[in-house]
């Protein structure tokens, strides 16, 4: 696994002219845009997305069949890829917090504390995003794993939205519905999602090894 890891990362490297783009663009976006909670997803997103490429860059010209010759398991190689999704989307989450509570202490829109809160409170959506996004990817080929993903994100949001409108129309105030249910903490109230995640990622990791022992190369 150490190698496979080297390997990913060595890739990375080469890939350095296009994520210093990608970190100069966060940064100039953070001067414009309002919410600036945005600069955390998105940099955790592009740093789930950079294992996508890496899955594309095995998959080159039958290099899975190459390297499974090696004395590379498949479910270390699926444990690998999971072990650096979580390193890059932790790099870039923590990429964006930084540029986030710093443009917004700049701009006088948010205190550092707050930032702080926020950028923790979305940890688990960075987290989350790989419950869905390998699997995918080792499911499908890149093309079709990208439709695959947007069908699946989209279908999400029209749930939450379907599901909104039927509180709606039913007379369900879901603000009073929080509001009665019993207190907690706002920290663990994350802490709480975050072992939800987690747990949601132990499973999409196994789910992901099933889908890797059953593929042909």
């Amino acid at each position: 696994m150490k190698g496979l890891l080297i390997k990913d990362l060595r890739l990375m490297k080469n890939m350095g002219n296009s994520l210093a783009l990608i970190l100069v663009m966060a940064v100039g976006m953070s001067f414009y845009i309002k919410d600036i909670s945005f600069i955390v997803v998105y940099m955790a997103i592009i740093g789930t997305t950079l294992t996508s490429s890496t899955i594309s860059y095995d998959e080159f010209d039958n290099g899975n069949a190459f390297l499974f010759s090696l004395p590379v398991s498949r479910k270390d190689y699926v444990l690998e890829k999971y072990l650096f999704s979580l390193l890059m989307c932790g790099v870039g989450w923590l990429l964006g917090s930084m540029i986030a509570i710093v443009a917004g202490a700049a701009r006088h829109a948010l205190v550092p504390a707050e930032g702080l809160m926020t950028a923790v409170a979305l940890l688990p959506v960075a987290i989350g995003l790989n419950v869905v996004l390998i699997p995918l990817r080792l499911k499908f080929e890149a093309e079709k794993s990208r439709i695959a993903q947007i069908m699946v994100m989209g279908g999400f949001f029209l749930v939450c939205v379907l599901g909104a409108k039927l509180a709606e129309r039913l007379g369900i105030d879901l603000n009073a519905l929080g509001e009665r249910m019993p207190a907690m903490s706002e920290g663990a109230g994350i802490a709480a999602v975050l072992a939800v995640s987690v747990a949601l990622l132990c499973i999409s990791c196994h789910i992901s090894i099933r889908i890797m022992e059953r593929k042909e190369f």
